[in-house]
């Protein structure tokens, strides 16, 4: 399918909406079957809301990697969603607590705090455990297990990265310094931004990483992609023997870090005077330079949620429990997680619309 033409405004608002990513593919997914969300994402694609998007009229341009954000702010999705809920007959109680959900003869019945109701389906759309503070609960996970079915262990899932005491006291007087960077984790790599925190490391390559980082595992991290550092570093003892290490970096990294890797190496001889040895071990530094975190930030900063119901107990096709007629898992409680950059938004809307046009 072609792809549609973003329409632009002179002035972005803040607080824009990164509301799908044209680069939709099963493999962008976690999940303990990776293939379940195929199905979802093929019949309610991208474009799909996309033209949503643009039949209502909102603005919106592309970034880097396929990313789709509002122009305006966010609120004007809100909006659209809450306004096809009116015109469909629905109504949005927002602030009413739910209690359990129960089978019946006939439908379901759910607990609220405004007193039960009677349902013939149920659509479990809670999302995970990420940012508590917004009302993120694990109410979803309960519901499934109260039908007996399984659930993949949660985690939290693009989030910051944290390090023991002494590889924190090297990181944080960097605190604040972001850099292009290539961070791996066994096979997998991510190209995009670096930050160091005052808790370890951050920005769009961590928070990628983390979903496939797990307790004990190193992270190896390229601080110049791209860049021949070997070759940089060769040249600088040729042509500026006199010059400090530190200075040789600055060239390549923000001043900050080169200061740091130089401290860190232990070195304060001109480049002239560095051999062929210590210039591997510079490279190696700046092209495979390998940390261990001890932790992340947890839910309290984390993105999205890794795990929920285990997709082997629901239909890929209209995202029903197995079992249980009637009852439809959507979203982030299900165990499908995406990328960062508008690919859990459109997992929301595909398994959602699958959802929706039987439920």
């Amino acid at each position: 399918m072609p792809r549609p033409r973003a329409r632009r405004s002179a002035s972005r608002a803040a607080g824009a909406a990164n509301f799908t990513n044209t680069g939709i593919a099963p493999d962008r997914f976690l999940s303990q079957n990776p293939r379940f969300a195929l199905s979802a994402l093929k019949r309610y694609t991208q474009w799909d809301f996309i033209a949503r998007i643009n039949a209502a009229g909102i603005a919106w341009h592309e970034k880097t990697l396929g990313q789709l954000f509002c122009d305006g702010p966010a609120t004007q999705v809100v909006a659209l969603l809450t306004g096809d809920l009116a015109a469909a007959g629905g109504a949005l109680w927002l602030g009413c607590s739910l209690g359990a959900v129960r089978r019946l003869d006939q439908g379901f019945e759910v607990e609220t705090a405004r007193g039960p109701l009677r349902a013939a389906s149920v659509v479990v759309a809670t999302g995970g455990k990420s940012i508590p503070k917004m009302g993120a609960t694990g109410h979803g996970y309960r519901i499934a297990e109260s039908f007996g079915l399984p659930l993949v262990e949660t985690r939290p899932a693009l989030v910051p990265l944290t390090f023991a005491e002494q590889e924190l006291a090297r990181l944080a007087p960097l605190a604040g310094l972001s850099l292009p960077a290539r961070v791996g984790c066994g096979k997998t790599r991510f190209d995009e931004a670096l930050l160091f925190t005052h808790r370890g490391l951050s920005g769009p390559a961590i928070l990628q990483i983390s979903s496939y980082w797990r307790e004990g595992e190193g992270l190896v991290i390229d601080l110049l992609p791209g860049g021949d550092a070997p070759a940089a570093l060769a040249r600088a003892k040729r042509e500026q023997g006199k010059a400090a290490l530190r200075t040789v970096l600055a060239r390549m990294l923000p001043e900050r870090l080169a200061r740091s890797i130089e401290d860190d190496l232990g070195l304060t001889a001109p480049m002239a005077e560095l051999s062929t040895a210590t210039l591997d071990r510079i490279a190696a530094r700046l092209h495979r330079w390998q940390v261990t975190p001890v932790g992340s930030e947890g839910y309290r900063t984390a993105e999205v949620t890794l795990g929920g119901v285990d997709t082997r107990a629901l239909d890929g096709r209209t995202m029903e429990a197995r079992g249980v007629p009637g009852l439809y898992f959507i979203g982030e409680v299900v165990d499908v997680t995406g990328w960062l950059g508008g690919y859990n938004f459109q997992w929301a809307w595909s398994s959602g619309w699958a959802a929706g046009q039987v439920a």
